[in-house]
């Protein structure tokens, strides 16, 4: 299926920031560009807006003035729908409303004709359901764009239980022709993005919710150790806690109330506050002009051990051995025993090993125990998180404080929770994408495309599944679970499936 011609127009309904952005990705593919917003006077100022975004761009040198002219001699503001008759395809970015998106397109089906391709950008509504009452709903499809358009490559197109293969074809070429990086799925809450990256926010307000550390540490350990962009408080201050938390109801009421993606009560008060992050000044930081930023919690130098002994093999922490090694530690390896569970033993006696989704009150293997949390690059990463056993002396802090330090990886100690924090993210969200890969919401190529270009993780989730191993992260969850930390840790029957797989192949 071809696209759609570049002098085919395109309409833009809903001219707040996405759809100004969308309005602007039509226009730098060439199309002609009509702009419609029902309140008065909107579409002329949108239009005002974009003028002035390409005008900067003139300005950065990233077009010609030209180019700018030309764009703008193809956009019009639109002071009616009847406007919009000659459509080729109608983008709607209207309020996240199911009713008043229904009420929409059924005025535009009487509008436009029968070959326009219709689209929602909703992000969180059922595309079916925006198109159930429409007379031609097999012309409908989902274009889920990521903000800020212009500059995110990333649009999910969405096939409802009622759009026609065509048309979705037809999406998927035109999407590509704009230069964008589109990816198929179904007609799921959250499509791809917005249902695999929940944990990657909820268990980090679920962690702050048992005092494992505060916001600014989790943070710094999924950005430092995990490799993360950002950490999910500073990035809901972004987004708006409001924005990010109706997401999650939203997906949470959609798969009626599976506790995997139950919301966190913590970002409800903030909401109900009114911190809503940087549009409000305060959110789970404060970002008044002269407000300083809290730093996060470091553990102080402390002396590199002259010696230790691994027994067994570290898993997917297994570079540490090398890395040991290289910074002048003595290492003496014990072979014995399976290639992951193993552990580091200090020079006082306690031992050091790779959180596995257990908690840290029995230790591993014995009383005096320290877990580390995972990272999927050890070398790369610049920071660690630590979580002694209750039994675990100070002295055993220090010196596994030490022995990561001489590593060149600054030390965050926080309060013994099952799977820390990286842990328990990453597996997680390998378990959401092995699951909506079973459920054919996408496909696996597709799956980890959309989280490294929707949200700039540092790899693609079912990539790190073939990295760290499905059966480790199986054995993870299951530990977790086993820990009493609930429904939402169970790991999924298509984590389990690919475990076996990964067994029977080794």
């Amino acid at each position: 299926m071809t696209a759609i011609d570049p002098a085919g127009t395109v309409a833009v309904v809903g001219a707040g920031t996405m759809g100004q952005g969308i309005a602007q990705v039509a226009l730098a593919a060439g199309h002609p560009v009509r702009l419609y917003d029902a309140a008065p006077g909107r579409a002329e100022e949108a239009a005002r807006a974009i003028a002035a975004r390409l005008g900067r761009l003139v300005d950065k040198g990233r077009l010609d003035a030209a180019g700018r002219d030309a764009a703008l001699a193809r956009l019009q503001p639109a002071a009616r729908l009847a406007e919009l008759a000659d459509s080729a395809l109608v983008i709607e970015a209207i309020v996240e409303q199911l009713q008043a998106k229904q009420k929409l397109f059924a005025e535009l089906e009487s509008v436009v004709p029968d070959t326009c391709l219709l689209a929602t950008n909703t992000s969180s509504l059922s595309v079916t359901a925006v198109a159930g009452a429409l007379r031609l709903p097999g012309r409908f499809v989902g274009l889920h764009f990521f903000n800020p358009a212009p500059l995110l490559p990333l649009v999910e197109v969405v096939q409802g239980f009622a759009t026609d293969a065509a048309a979705a074809d037809r999406a998927m070429a035109t999407v590509a022709a704009w230069g964008k990086s589109p990816v198929r799925c179904a007609d799921t809450p959250g499509f791809i993005v917005n249902r695999v990256a929940r944990p990657f926010y909820a268990e980090a307000f679920r962690l702050y919710e048992e005092r494992a550390a505060d916001p600014a540490t989790l943070d710094a350990v999924l950005r430092e150790c995990g490799g993360f962009a950002m950490g999910p408080f500073e990035l809901t201050d972004l987004i708006g806690q409001d924005v990010n938390e109706a997401v999650t109801r939203s997906v949470y009421e959609s798969f009626f109330h599976d506790p995997k993606f139950r919301p966190s009560l913590a970002q409800r008060r903030l909401v109900e506050a009114g911190l809503l992050g940087r549009k409000s000044g305060r959110g789970w930081f404060d970002h008044s002009e002269d407000a300083q930023r809290p730093g996060p919690h470091t553990a102080e130098p402390q002396d590199a051990p002259a010696a230790v002994r691994v027994t067994g093999g570290l898993g997917p922490a297994a570079a540490l051995v090398e890395m040991i090694g290289e910074a002048g530690i003595e290492v003496a390896v014990e072979k014995d025993g399976p290639a992951s569970g193993g552990h580091i033993r200090l020079p006082g006696g306690a031992c050091l090993a790779l959180t596995d989704g257990s908690a840290t009150l029995e230790g591993p293997p014995g009383e005096r125990g320290i877990f580390f949390d995972l990272s999927l690059d050890y070398r790369a990463a610049t920071r660690i998180a630590l979580a002694p056993s209750a039994a675990a002396r100070p002295q055993d802090v220090r010196e596994a404080t030490g022995l990561l330090q001489a590593l060149g990886k600054q030390v965050s100690v926080i309060d013994d929770v099952p799977g820390m924090i990286v842990g328990r993210t990453v597996a997680m969200i390998v378990d959401f994408a092995a699951d909506a890969a079973a459920r054919e919401v996408a496909t696996p190529e597709d799956i980890d495309k959309a989280m490294r270009l929707g949200v700039n993780y540092p790899g693609g989730p079912l990539e790190w599944a073939g990295r760290l191993g499905a059966g480790w992260l199986w054995n993870f969850l299951y530990n977790l679970h086993d820990e009493g930390a609930g429904e939402r840790y169970a790991p999924s029957r298509a984590l389990r499936r690919r475990a076996d797989r990964e067994a029977r192949v080794l």
